[in-house]
């Protein structure tokens, strides 16, 4: 089993969260199937940056992304170099630290 920490978001888990899931799973899934509530805009289609997450630890040990993923993180706000849309991110063997970022481009939360 794979630990995501996800580090304190004010509104989505304020208190951060240690899950643990099986390798092979994409970080948006994982994360919704446990309570934290990473919105989705475009149904996980890599179309929308809605998902986007900051790995700050252990993203070496996921999939690379790929050209359409990185150029729609180039859309994402707060993009930094450990960015990654979660729902392309899968889940490795290494222990990951998430961080959700403050705001997405959404004007209205699709509370999936």
């Amino acid at each position: 089993m794979t630990q995501l920490i996800f580090l304190p978001h004010e509104e989505i888990c304020p208190e951060g969260a240690v899950i643990e899931v099986e390798p092979g799973i994409s970080i948006c899934d994982a994360a919704n199937q446990n309570g934290i509530e990473i919105e989705h805009a475009c149904e996980k289609s890599c179309a929308c940056t809605t998902c986007h997450v900051i790995l700050r630890e252990g993203g070496d040990s996921l999939n690379e992304a790929d050209e359409v993923e990185e150029d729609m993180l180039d859309k994402a706000w707060g993009l930094e170099p450990d960015s990654r849309l979660s729902c392309q991110a899968i889940v490795g063997d290494k222990d990951l630290v998430i961080e959700i970022p403050k705001y997405t481009i959404n004007m209205v939360s699709e509370n999936h």
